[in-house]
């Protein structure tokens, strides 16, 4: 008898201390979000003025989610609501936050170093916001981190180097912001990385030849940056690539043709470059699924090649301002999902193949400033940009 409630009152206790552990918990993510909430001085919607009420559970709070075992906070999403404030310092005490979507708002400052404390963490939006800053080193403290996205934010400075310990992530999105310098070599190191989007920058330098070792990589944008020299031949390596953007920098030299045989790639933009060189003629053999090829505005010259042809699934074709010369094969009738053709240059010549006429998807078209002779009798909105 003695045995028995002497383990009821254990039993008993362990669920008090638990209850009150749960508490203590549930209290601590509810004062950091409260200290969140304080540091918002525009909430034009009313989002969290409404909801984010001490007298109701945090777990029933607009934009949280808790997690079923334990009841703390472990997703936090208040995107597009357009917010203005601070990120508080009391933000790191959120332990148990695993993905956090701050994006498409107006925060504001720096982001606290106390943010480190959240170890768990594997998504982190804040794209579209107004920081400010160097992009902070401390994120490599952050082991578990799988998708990271601070695009659109006014970021300056480099890339840390300290990102190469995160060897979880996936995902690293830094477009549009102010950052410069070259591309860390650390990036090679980033064995898992799927996306890596570092366009409108002010990266200046090579390609560096170790982003290569980023095997799983399948979308790499380096657009409207001062990258310069050529195109690594090692890219070939990117065996799952599927969109493959370089515009306007200043690379230079002649596309490796081992471009044209990663077999996964649906979108090639070299537009707006100093490359030069012919096109193989062997283009779209190794290219299945391939849909937009945007060459404009560089110095490739030569014919073009009939091989395009074999580009089936081509919606998008763009060589405009180049020295291509020669005539427009008939075979150009067979990209039968075709929807974009821009071909103005200054050296293509012969008459227009009737069999243009034939690409009944075709909505643009821009053969202007060439010596073609002849007409095309088909209904389209021209473009002559």
């Amino acid at each position: 008898m003695e045995k028995g409630f002497t383990f009821f009152l254990s039993t008993l206790f362990l669920l008090m201390a638990s209850s009150v552990m749960t508490q203590t918990n549930i209290t601590t993510d509810q004062l950091a979000l409260l200290s969140l909430k304080s540091q918002i001085i525009s909430d034009p919607f009313y989002f969290l003025d409404e909801s984010w009420s001490p007298t109701t559970s945090v777990c029933h709070w607009v934009g949280v989610t808790c997690g079923s075992r334990h009841q703390h906070v472990n997703s936090l999403n208040l995107s597009n609501m357009a917010l203005t404030g601070k990120i508080p310092r009391e933000f790191g005490n959120l332990s148990f936050l695993v993905s956090l979507d701050l994006g498409s708002n107006n925060f504001h400052g720096n982001l606290p170093q106390e943010m480190t404390r959240l170890r768990r963490l594997k998504f982190l939006g804040l794209s579209v916001n107004s920081f400010i800053r160097e992009v902070p080193s401390w994120f490599g403290f952050l082991h578990q981190l799988q998708f990271l996205s601070l695009g659109n934010d006014s970021f300056t400075g480099s890339i840390p180097s300290s990102f190469s310990n995160v060897s979880t992530l996936e995902t690293l999105n830094l477009y549009f912001n102010s950052i410069e310098g070259q591309i860390p070599k650390v990036t090679g190191n980033l064995l898992n990385l799927r996306v890596l989007n570092l366009k409108g920058n002010k990266l200046v330098g090579f390609i560096t030849p170790y982003l290569s070792n980023a095997s799983r990589l399948e979308t790499l944008k380096l657009s409207y940056n001062s990258l310069q020299g050529n195109i690594p031949e090692g890219i070939n390596n990117l065996h799952n690539m599927n969109w493959l953007s370089i515009e306007s920098n200043q690379f230079t030299g002649s596309i490796p043709f081992k471009v044209f045989n990663i077999s996964r790639i649906e979108f090639i933009a070299f537009t707006g470059n100093s490359l030069s060189g012919s096109l193989p003629n062997g283009l779209c053999n190794g290219l299945p699924k391939l849909k937009g090829l945007y060459l404009s505005k560089n110095k490739l010259h030569g014919p073009m090649p009939t091989s395009l042809s074999n580009c089936s699934q081509l919606q998008i074709l763009s060589l405009s301002g180049n020295e291509f010369d020669g005539p427009i094969h008939s075979e150009i009738g067979r990209l039968s999902n075709l929807q974009i053709l821009y071909l103005g240059t200054y050296h293509f010549t012969g008459e227009i193949p009737k069999e243009i006429s034939n690409l009944i998807q075709l909505e643009q078209l821009n053969l202007g400033f060439n010596s073609f002779s002849g007409s095309l009798d088909m209904e389209i909105s021209t473009y002559q940009g």
